[in-house]
């Protein structure tokens, strides 16, 4: 660990010597990758910095252990103790740093909902995850644009694309990939017995061009009149759009916008981030050599998570994690899973590596 410590503060020097070079100045694409890449490895830097700061200070405590009167050697001993504790907190610290990143992780996210099992109920439970991960958004201070819905009419969401824009963005929300199954009494239900509904929830990181590529005559553009509740010009105009990329057969509808440009445009961001999406399972399929899906048939038996509205419970299966707020759950309040479901993924990562 601490040899590729030593090779990221040398390569940081390195970098730091370039950007202050007249002529690298001057070529502005390459110093902004230069200072990108400062950027990824200042954290690591500053942390071992303090490392080895620490280090030096228990060597000098060691020091008057050895040379200092009583009362000193009581001090060093004290501080000795302290700056151990602190030593063991830098190095588990600089454990995690220096993890292969995830490319993706500091990029804004496209949030796919659909429907699964349940039908009206699932639809509802839909709507109930799109307001989840908007209060999300809005905790976190990103910007939310909704691309594309499909609703029921009374409050349901059989489909949402919901594009969610700030720093960091797809490092958080990547894990709520997956089925997420609930389980409570309908209100049409007049029994009382608990139904289990399901939606699926697929997290893509959105893409710029170069990361994609996409020849237009691969993709069949058609118009169409949007449908549900716009306004006056969102049902007489063909501002809807519907693309179908041809060799793989994804198809995207976008109908949020008045202007078919603009759901042109949208649209366009969610073929890219699905097909990027695909080059990614392909490239893990190859390293794992099996299919690794993000989102199953939505089906109930294939879940992340469950939502028991009975016991007011939340549980996450992959980390067996269970908390008793539903209601500060379904209101945005989802960072003490999300926070365990890191910690887990960096424990299996630092294991691996």
């Amino acid at each position: 660990m601490f040899d590729k410590l030593d090779f990221i503060t040398e390569k940081y020097d390195e970098l730091a010597q370039k950007v202050s070079d007249p002529d690298i100045i001057n070529n502005q694409p390459v110093w902004q990758k230069h200072i990108k890449e400062m950027g990824e490895m200042e954290p690591i830097v500053r942390k071992y910095n303090e490392y080895k700061k620490a280090k030096e200070e228990l060597t000098e405590a060691r020091e008057l252990m050895e040379i200092g009167d009583e009362e000193m050697r009581e001090l060093a001993k004290m501080e000795m103790v302290e700056l151990e504790g602190k030593i063991e907190g830098y190095e588990a610290e600089l454990q995690v740093l220096i993890l292969p990143k995830d490319p993706n992780d500091e990029k804004n996210v496209i949030l796919e909902i659909r429907a699964g099992t349940g039908g009206e109920e699932a639809a509802l439970f839909g709507a109930d995850l799109l307001r989840m991960y908007t209060r999300y958004a809005e905790r976190n201070r990103w910007k939310t644009e909704l691309m594309d819905l499909n609703d029921t009419g009374i409050g349901g969401v059989k489909e949402a694309v919901m594009l969610i824009k700030g720093k960091g963005a797809y490092s958080r929300l990547k894990y709520e990939s997956g089925a997420h199954r609930v389980q409570r009494v309908p209100e049409t239900e007049s029994s009382g017995r608990v139904h289990t509904s399901a939606a699926t929830v697929a997290v893509l990181p959105e893409v710029d061009d170069v990361e994609v590529q996409l020849d237009p005559n691969d993709v069949r553009v058609d118009v169409y009149r949007a449908s549900g509740n716009g306004g006056q010009c969102v049902n007489t105009t063909d501002s809807a759009v519907r693309l179908t990329h041809e060799p793989t057969g994804l198809v995207v509808t976008c109908q949020d916008e008045k202007s078919q440009i603009k759901n042109k445009e949208k649209a366009f961001k969610v073929l890219k981030a699905r097909l990027y999406d695909l080059e990614m399972k392909k490239q893990a399929d190859e390293i794992a050599g099996q299919r690794k899906s993000q989102v199953g048939s939505g089906d109930r038996s294939e879940r992340i998570r469950t939502y028991n509205f009975p016991q007011g419970r939340v549980s996450d299966h992959r980390i067996g994690m269970t908390v008793y707020k539903l209601d500060q759950f379904l209101d945005g309040d989802i960072d003490e899973i999300v926070d365990g479901l890191i910690t887990d993924d960096q424990a299996r990562r630092m294991q691996e590596f």
